[in-house]
């Protein structure tokens, strides 16, 4: 394997925005997406006319990069529309990392947006299954992710009280965060009777169906300081995708953040137990036991056991999706940006009532397709440069 050259602390995140989380009737997935990126221009000073490095993929406009440089009125030196479900706004980050090293661009912003909860009021997927699969009516995504589950309940023993304790987790963290659209109290009873939707998964193992957006601005790091306070330096980056269909992923209880985490760590000079702040793509309880194992939190079959007793929720050792994650915050198809967006918070101290006190490192996962295609930021203040 080739030595990679990641440009460790050369870049960092100024700003992070979110806009019309919950509902947004009335709005298109663009209006939205342009929204969360003007809320993160305002921020530090900056105007559409001062990008020139374009990244986001809509869910519902295959060229969106055409579409959001006309709406905002600019002609970006470089667009990127890159779609590997939701873990295409790490990859869009990593490639503006490069690119504004390489000085093809000098302010980079990363957006997206979805309205899919007014728009059809049900989860939008772009996956479509093969010819193999189809027959089966299997439901996606939801469907792929139970698979997975009943694979790794019958080799490791997981319980349903284990996943719960991921989605008690998520919901506690909901209740620090004013933006989060459920924040409900939820118990372990009100969880082990939710109603079921693809065995082992009820409806509270599921993500939500909501409106939203979210956008970054990223320059490079001589510059960051100009415009933030604190500036979230980017410090490593790694994306991999091992499959599509779930039928065609090599083992059900191990996803390619098993080498995305090594390998981002490696470049950031850090180890699991370094990291502060964990945000994952939990499109389903399973996803977070999956990647704290895969991205080396916990040994592999120990997921379930780690996430017990509070460990991940407020005043837990390990604070993981402190907005209240994909499964209470938001979820408008794609979550993988707003993992961004809350590491970034925490690291700028921006955080509020769930601010995680002394945050100097953060990991950002992204996870897209039917646990397809991953991608691991590590995140920095400039005390870890």
């Amino acid at each position: 394997m080739t030595m990679e050259r990641f440009p460790r602390g050369k870049t960092a995140i100024v700003s992070g925005a979110t806009y019309g989380i919950g509902e947004s009737p009335g709005q298109t997935s663009l209006d939205l997406a342009v929204s969360a990126s003007l809320r993160a221009l305002n921020a530090v000073g900056l105007k559409p006319s001062d990008v020139d490095g374009l990244f986001i993929g809509l869910p519902d406009d295959y060229l969106s990069g055409l579409s959001f440089a006309e709406y905002l009125g600019i002609c970006p030196r470089l667009t990127d529309n890159n779609r590997t479900g939701g873990s295409s706004f790490q990859t869009h980050a990593i490639h503006a990392a490069l690119a504004l090293e390489a000085g093809l661009c000098d302010v980079a912003l990363i957006a997206y947006g979805s309205n899919q909860r007014t728009a059809s009021g049900k989860l939008v997927s772009s996956m479509r299954p093969s010819p193999y699969e189809a027959p089966y009516r299997l439901a996606r995504p939801v469907g792929g992710y139970a698979l997975a589950a009943s694979r790794y309940m019958a080799q490791y023993g997981l319980r349903r009280e284990q996943l719960g304790a991921v989605a008690l987790a998520a919901r506690a963290w909901a209740q620090h965060n004013p933006e989060a659209f459920v924040r409900d109290p939820l118990s372990m009873d009100d969880y082990l009777g939710a109603r079921m939707v693809a065995d082992p998964f009820s409806v509270r193992d599921c993500c939500l169906v909501t409106d939203g957006a979210a956008a970054v601005v990223m320059v490079r790091a001589d510059r960051a300081k100009d415009l933030a306070a604190r500036p979230a330096y980017l410090l490593g980056g790694a994306a991999a995708a091992w499959h599509k269909d779930i039928t065609n992923m090599p083992d059900l209880t191990v996803t390619a953040a098993s080498v995305t985490g090594p390998r981002a760590m490696a470049q950031a000079g850090v180890r699991p137990a370094d990291i502060d702040v964990v945000e994952l793509y939990d499109a389903f309880t399973l996803n977070t036991i999956l990647f704290l194992e895969d991205l080396g939190f916990c040994a592999k079959g120990e997921g379930g056991a780690f996430v017990e007793g509070g460990r991940i929720a407020p005043g837990g050792a390990l604070p993981v999706n402190t907005n209240g994650g994909g499964l209470s915050c938001v979820h408008p198809g794609m979550y993988g940006l707003f993992t961004m967006v809350e590491a970034t918070q925490q690291l700028m101290g921006l955080a509020g009532e769930r601010q995680v006190a002394g945050a100097r490192l953060a990991l950002a996962h992204g996870n897209g397709g039917e646990l397809s295609s991953q991608a691991t930021l590590i995140l920095g203040t400039e005390e870890t440069l």
